[in-house]
């Protein structure tokens, strides 16, 4: 079994670099959508969702560099077109959306889909004994959680 600088497995930390990939590329669909969100709501929850919209994006921004640097640490190379990102992406594209329920029902919507991605990585990180990314998809997730619960809070779910 051929071994990384990190002493870890080469083929599993090549699947891994690979998920982050998946998982950085839907990471940036997100992140645009947050910035069209904040931009383009109207209504009554304008002034609220607003700033909140303004706080997602900028820890998505964090966290799309925390994904590209893991990816760097596992000797891997991050994605970083958008013709690769539209490629791998899971999480929808929201386009014009103005409305404030329909703004927060796609952000539960992609939260959810990061999720997905997230603990499919945990698990692989995990089966490689790679605590580093183990330790990020953990983080990520409580966080992600969380957040999905206040907004369904907010939508009245």
């Amino acid at each position: 079994m051929s071994k990384t600088i990190l002493g870890l497995d080469k083929q599993e930390t090549a699947n891994l670099i690979s998920q982050l990939n998946g998982l950085l590329a839907n990471f940036q669909i997100y992140y645009q959508n947050l910035r069209g969100l904040h931009w383009n709501i109207k209504g009554k929850n304008f002034f609220e969702l607003h700033v909140k919209f303004e706080e997602f994006y900028t820890d998505s921004q964090v966290k799309i560099d925390q994904i590209a640097e893991r990816i760097l640490t596992l000797q891997g190379k991050p994605l970083h077109t958008f013709t690769d990102y539209l490629a791998l992406a899971t999480v929808v594209v929201g386009k014009d959306i103005s409305n404030d329920v329909e703004a927060v029902e796609l952000v539960v919507n992609s939260l959810s889909e990061l999720l997905k991605i997230e603990r499919v990585i945990l698990d692989a990180s995990d089966a490689a004994n790679d605590e580093g990314t183990n330790s990020m998809m953990s983080d990520f997730i409580a966080e992600q959680e969380k957040t999905i619960w206040m907004l369904n809070s907010w939508l009245g779910k």
